[in-house]
This record gives C-alpha cells, structure tokens and sequence, in this order.
C-alpha cells in the first residue's frame, strides 16, 4: 500500500497543476497489436531515487476482458525504509477519451483484490503516461511515461 501513497506524493511533486494535456497523435498505431506488451520506466519518489515500474499486459484490445490481463511491479530505489517490492495483477480495460482529447486512448488496469484502479494514456505504440483517475494529464507527464521494451 506504500506505493500508491508515494504514487500520489509522486504525482504531486510532478507539479501537478490541473490539465497539461496536448493532442496525443492517435493516427500512428490502432492500438495493442501484440498479445504482450511490457512497458517500463522509473517515476519520482520523494523519499527515494524513483520508483521503478514494471508493466506487462497479456491480450489484446478486442479480446474478451477475461483474456485482457496484467501484472504491476513497483520496486524502490534507495528507499530509507527499504520497502518490499510491491505486485499487483488484474485485468484491463480500454477507455477512449480525456477531457483535453475525447479520441485518446486510456488503459484502466485493476488489481485483483486490494490496490487502487491505475490509469495509463497511449501516447503511441511505445509510450504509455500515468495519468489521474479523473483521466487527466500532470504537469511534467513525461517523468511519468514507461516505455515499452
């Protein structure tokens, strides 16, 4: 649960200020295509180095929600209380829309069990952002994309 608390102080130290969003270019790809993507990055941690993220995300956008699933790792860096890596699996979701871009696509990804909902704009083929529940952007979003590998 520490992860979604430092989650939140992440995004917040990203300076959110409302809605930074610009168009996303929606022409590049029609979406997941593989039946696997993984996708990874290191988001601000205020008591840490950053927190890694590991993503990956079996099936694709038209296949049924049962077959639409993830798994969510998020390990510290240099944490001072040295805490445990965290993992999450679930299902997703496809979104369309954001308030800055009714066409965008988002990606809902939620846990089985306990953990929060996580909310990821396609910004292309290669490129997923976090964004917040209400499906806008934070100011200085780039710190918080994952790239897929």
């Amino acid at each position: 649960m520490q992860f979604r608390s430092l989650l939140a102080s992440s995004a917040m130290l990203a300076l959110l200020a409302g809605c930074a969003a610009g168009p996303t270019d929606q022409r590049e790809e029609a979406g997941m295509t593989a039946a696997q993507a993984n996708y990874q990055g290191t988001l601000p941690c205020r008591n840490c180095d950053g927190i890694d993220l590991d993503v990956t995300m079996m099936g694709e956008e038209m296949s049924v929600p049962e077959e639409r699933t993830f798994t969510l790792n998020a390990t510290y860096r240099n944490h001072p209380q040295t805490p445990p890596d965290e993992n999450y699996a679930g299902n997703w979701e496809v979104l369309t829309g954001t308030p800055s871009d009714p066409s965008s696509t988002v990606y809902e990804l939620t846990p089985n069990g306990d953990g929060q909902i996580y909310y990821f704009l396609r910004i292309n083929e290669r490129t997923l952002e976090l964004i917040d529940p209400e499906r806008r952007r934070f100011e200085n979003g780039e710190m918080l994309q994952l790239q897929r590998r």
